[in-house]
């Protein structure tokens, strides 16, 4: 007898669970939970996407600055933000040989070599 209730009893409580799961993976693939999965990782694609962008940004920056280091480019006080200047001698040089073009019948255009390269 209490082996029959036993069986019974386990038998019932494996159907349940076996119902359980059974539902639960049903319920991960209806269209709303299929699409809610979708937009997660397209937002944690996103996510990762800008932290990447951010790296490479910040790798940008540090070997711009350990370029302009190397060069002996500086930062000049007088000019925006990111935009480096040649140093004092340097610059007087390439300002000296800035020449005008004057063409027939057209305003003047100055023409700067260094703006070339």
């Amino acid at each position: 007898m209490f082996r029959r209730a036993f069986w019974f009893t386990a038998g019932a409580a494996a159907g349940v669970w076996a119902t359980t799961k059974v539902n639960r993976q049903l319920k991960k693939l209806t269209p709303e939970s299929l699409a809610a999965q979708a937009a997660d990782k397209a937002v944690e694609a996103g996510h990762r996407l800008k932290d990447f962008a951010l790296d490479v940004k910040a790798g940008m920056t540090q070997r711009e600055d350990e370029l302009n280091d190397a060069l002996g480019l500086t930062q000049d006080p007088d000019r925006p933000d990111n935009v480096t200047a040649l140093p004092g001698p340097r610059r007087l040089r390439a300002i000296g040989n800035d020449t005008t073009i004057h063409r027939p019948n057209h305003s003047a255009v100055t023409y700067n070599r260094n703006e070339d390269h």
